[in-house]
């Protein structure tokens, strides 16, 4: 609802028999919406002098300081903490391109702040700058000028939310827009956040103009970046497997290359890495992926019985074989075959593996027909198999066949930063598998994660948040619920000891770091909230190893 003067009505409004007007202020000369019902503005003046404060805090920054940073991050924290708002943004106009594009932000992540682009006149937001009239949605649900570009509305209570966009203007120049996104359904509050918002752009629009002469050109460049690397990874990433780290990021351009050929793959790293999930992301990417995708894994069966399964076998080729069987190469004519642990096959079975990758042929045991089939080979071993050719132990001309194209598959100590990402997204299979209600991963475990090695990679990370999530009597998964091999202190100065002084030791801690994380470090209101004194709140940091200033900066 774009409000450029006059009576308009919203569907909210007519509900609750309002009526919103709006008209110029005569010193400002902006608009300001004015709600007409029979209640008094009370509360309404109550908030504006509880604004005074911070007003006149973010009137010094903008004095003082050459940086748009330090004022949006002021700005930012005034929406959170003042004004209660559930997202709040900072568009900012790139005049050279037409394009308006989020600067700065609370409530979104970085994705979700990439991709709110809007051109001018497109979307609520387009309006406000192209019009510099402000916008007031009572509800998003009833304005289907609400684009969403962001995609960070997803769930129904996110249609119940008001949205207010007011221009940042300098003269009649407009520089872009600041927007929030909030729960309320007093129109009084709506009209005390346009004339907030409208203050406060006031005051940042020539820091925005000076910012934009001189950053104009690297924030574009910035922003296309960002688009490009973002566009990859959504073209890259296997729907199966999770991560975004650098190393993964490779492995998936490396996936999207060999999917759109035939040829051999070879899949190496350690054990519980997800080399299963990446052959299976090749086969579902590739023009075969309605074709069969068999998996034989070469170690789980006795050599006797390995050619069997992999060839197939005629009636009475040996004892037990009453009728004639096809084999997994039959199974996955057309499609491919992943052979795993394929380090473990003895040398005859090498080579009748490498005649199939050569020829493509083979006959079952007991038969003398030999039978063709079109299939991709995909083989997968932890063992270093360079090492095991020159002792010996695997065929070198198998080795070089399997070896057309190796896709090393990085350790998940070699990839933090999936660690956290992973984690949650066990978090949210399991409770729907035992059908709990957690909500989060605290801080402490967080971190917990973080520091351990994950010898047993993905797989052991996997089995951990199983058991945390069995265990966790609340909705917060907390330290003592992971195994005792990851309760340790993240600080190396602090030693746990065993047993009962463990648990208690690794509570305490856990509830000295949330508490310190609620507060932005600041120690006299985490000590109250502990029932602690400062000085002994100090004790117990120091005995723990943990730097209350830290978490000033999260």
């Amino acid at each position: 609802m774009i409000l450029n003067g006059g009576t308009v009505e919203s569907t909210n409004a007519k509900k609750k028999g309002m009526t919103m007007n709006i008209q110029k202020n005569k010193l400002a000369g902006q608009p300001i919406v004015h709600f007409c019902h029979g209640r008094e503005l009370g509360n309404v003046i109550k908030c504006r002098g509880e604004m005074l404060s911070p007003l006149s805090q973010m009137s010094k920054v903008v004095i003082e300081s050459e940086s748009l940073t330090d004022t949006l991050s002021l700005l930012l924290k005034i929406m959170k903490e003042d004004m209660g708002v559930i997202r709040g943004m900072v568009n900012l106009f790139n005049s050279k391109t037409g394009k308006i594009f989020i600067h700065d932000s609370i409530g979104l992540t970085e994705k979700e702040e990439t991709r709110g682009v809007y051109s001018i006149g497109e979307g609520i937001t387009g309006k406000v700058v192209e019009t510099g009239e402000a916008v007031v949605v009572p509800r998003i649900g009833d304005e289907p000028g609400f684009l969403n570009r962001t995609k960070s509305l997803t769930t129904p209570d996110d249609a119940e939310l008001s949205f207010v966009c007011i221009p940042i203007k300098l003269g009649k120049k407009v520089l872009g827009a600041i927007s929030v996104e909030r729960i309320c359904d007093n129109t009084d509050t709506l009209r005390y956040d346009v004339e907030i918002l409208e203050i406060i752009a006031t005051m940042i629009a020539q820091a925005v103009e000076i910012y934009l002469v001189d950053n104009e050109e690297s924030t574009l460049l910035r922003l296309e970046n960002e688009r490009l690397k973002d566009a990859l990874k959504e073209k890259f990433h296997p729907s199966n497997i999770i991560g975004n780290s650098k190393p993964m990021l490779e492995v998936y351009s490396l996936i999207n290359k060999i999917s759109k050929t035939k040829s051999t793959v070879l899949l190496l790293g350690e054990s519980g890495v997800g080399k299963e999930l990446v052959a299976s992301a090749i086969h579902y990417n590739s023009s075969e992926a309605t074709a069969p995708f068999i998996k034989f894994n070469c170690a789980a069966l006795p050599e006797s019985v390995v050619e069997s399964e992999l060839f197939g076998h005629e009636k009475g080729s040996f004892t037990g074989a009453d009728r004639t069987r096809k084999g997994r190469f039959e199974d996955a004519d057309g499609g491919t075959i992943f052979m795993d642990e394929v380090g473990e096959l003895s040398l005859p079975m090498q080579a009748k593996l490498l005649r199939v990758l050569q020829e493509r042929t083979f006959e079952r045991v007991g038969g003398n027909i030999t039978i063709k089939v079109d299939i991709r080979i995909i083989a997968a071993t932890n063992r270093d198999l360079f090492k095991m050719v020159k002792e010996g132990a695997f065929r070198e001309d198998l080795y070089y066949r399997l070896n057309v194209f190796p896709i090393l598959i990085p350790p998940l100590c070699e990839r933090s930063s999936d660690i956290i990402i992973l984690a949650e997204h066990f978090v949210s299979q399991f409770v729907r598998k035992f059908d709990k209600d957690i909500k989060r991963i605290s801080t402490p475990v967080q971190e917990m994660l973080l520091s351990y090695s994950w010898p047993g990679n993905v797989r052991e990370l996997e089995n951990v948040i199983e058991r945390a999530v069995i265990l966790t009597d609340d909705n917060v998964i907390h330290g003592y619920d992971l195994p005792l091999s990851l309760q340790r202190p993240i600080s190396t100065s602090t030693t746990f000891k065993k047993g009962l002084v463990t648990k208690l030791e690794i509570v305490e801690y856990e509830m000295i770091v949330e508490a310190l994380e609620n507060h932005k470090g600041n120690m006299s209101a985490a000590a109250n909230d502990l029932g602690l004194t400062r000085r002994i709140l100090g004790l117990r940091l120091e005995k723990l190893g943990i730097d209350y200033k830290k978490y000033k900066e999260m």
